[in-house]
């Protein structure tokens, strides 16, 4: 007697491309959740300081320019001055893409 094959297989039985298609989805996303919860924060605290910097350096060269050494009265008026001008310039560029202007 011969035994009749359907080619239909056992559900129990996983096969084994699907199982490292599963395996490479789970180190992906392992991989991702590493990233935005502890590499995340680390690079944008960093790229603020490095923000920071760059806007003290340019506070630094323009004021300088202009005879006003760091440390003094003139100095400080000169940065905060910078700043004001920076922050409507975030405000410009804000309703612009906002498409208010």
């Amino acid at each position: 007697m011969t035994e009749a094959r359907t080619g239909t297989s056992s559900p129990a039985r996983v096969q084994l491309p699907a199982l490292g298609y599963w395996l490479l989805l789970a180190v992906l996303t392992a991989f991702g959740l590493n990233a935005l919860f502890f590499a995340g924060p680390a690079m944008r605290i960093a790229a603020q300081e490095q923000l920071e910097q760059a806007v003290a350096a340019e506070d630094r060269g323009f004021c300088e320019m202009f005879g006003m050494r760091s440390g003094s009265a003139a100095f400080a008026a000169c940065s905060r001055e910078l700043a004001i001008i920076r922050k409507k310039q975030v405000d410009r560029d804000s309703a612009a893409a906002q498409g208010i202007l």
